[in-house]
């Protein structure tokens, strides 16, 4: 070999195809048939060869690689989105960056700045709520986005997902047809997460519908995580009067509820009906299983890559894209109680 590190000619001649072929290959392997394919990539491992990103992306103006900011790495709704979103952009040749903002607008924006600083080609977002600055950062740069997990018809941005406010409201509406006039609501916090602040809204409008003051609800607000769903289920059952039904603003609240009724010798459905939202794998292994909202997380995911490569393309970002929900009825929602 001509030199102690293998280059892109060396694995076009030990795979005995041009170097427009191997570079092909590693960028758009769709573009390649599979028997080049693997023979290019059976040279690439045999020699050890690693791809000088930093040249390539100086030549082409571009890395081929996306980034994704999520508020948390804790809630599987967002690694399922995930890993339908990278799977898609993977099959056309992009790696996936991720970065967690922990529900911190200041530390989403760092992470923006330095994800385009390293080159990042385009980005995907989650919900809405940024500052002004943050966006004409993304403008100034040119820097394609997609904002993901919500959908306001109102906002010209290019996103992709659901209305969260009808997707609750649709859930809240079939409580309240049960009969419940006393709503608990476990609410993760509003402030800066539209989907949050959405969910809440969706079940005020809901409440409104069937004659009942949103300001009688009685509502906890706290962090994502079990245990938060399980106090705060505790202190809504301290209430005056008790709710006999309980709307969380995720599975994950709903699976903490779920924990404390139990602690509390309280039966679900029977004494208290509980409801989640998201339909993630934990909805369907409690006891009882979780009344939910079904989220299309996979679709959203695969359907934002597709949506952010077109972007890069240069290609029209066509209107945004709403998804729909469904109630997914289990065990955890049932009548209102008879009360004396």
């Amino acid at each position: 070999m001509g030199s102690s590190v293998p280059t892109l000619e060396d694995v076009a001649a030990r795979s005995g195809v041009s170097t427009a072929t191997v570079s092909r290959c590693l960028n758009t392997p769709s573009q390649v048939s599979a028997t080049t394919r693997e023979r290019v990539m059976r040279a690439v491992s045999d020699l050890g060869y690693a791809p000088n990103f930093g040249a390539r992306a100086l030549a082409a103006k571009r890395t081929n690689t996306f980034g994704a900011i999520i508020p948390t790495m804790e809630n599987a709704i967002f690694a399922r989105g995930l890993q339908a979103f990278q799977d898609e952009l993977g099959e056309n040749g992009v790696t996936l960056l991720v970065a967690s903002s922990s529900y911190s607008p200041q530390q989403e924006e760092e992470q923006i700045r330095s994800l385009v600083a390293r080159g990042a080609d385009a980005l995907l977002l989650i919900g809405q709520d940024r500052t002004p600055k943050t966006y004409a950062f993304l403008d100034k740069r040119k820097i394609p986005y997609v904002v993901a997990w919500v959908f306001d018809r109102t906002n010209t941005r290019p996103s992709i997902g659901f209305d969260n406010r009808q997707a609750m409201k649709a859930l809240a509406d079939e409580v309240l047809e049960m009969g419940h006039r006393h709503l608990g609501v476990i609410t993760a916090e509003r402030e800066g997460n539209d989907r949050a602040r959405g969910r809440f809204e969706g079940i005020c409008d809901a409440a409104r519908d069937h004659g009942i003051n949103p300001d009688s609800l009685a509502v906890e607000e706290t962090t994502y995580a079990i245990d938060n769903g399980a106090q705060a289920f505790a202190r809504l059952m301290a209430c005056t009067p008790r709710p006999t039904a309980v709307l969380c603003g995720n599975d994950v609240f709903a699976a903490g509820a779920l924990m404390m009724a139990r602690k509390m010798g309280l039966r679900v459905p029977e004494d208290v009906s509980i409801t989640g939202f998201d339909d993630i794998e934990l909805a369907e292994i409690v006891t009882p299983a979780l009344t939910t909202v079904h989220v299309p997380h996979r679709e959203m995911g695969r359907r934002a890559a597709q949506k952010l490569l077109s972007l890069r393309a240069g290609d029209d970002p066509g209107p945004s894209i709403e998804l729909a929900t469904t109630i997914q009825w289990r065990e955890s929602l049932g009548p209102a109680p008879a009360r004396n």
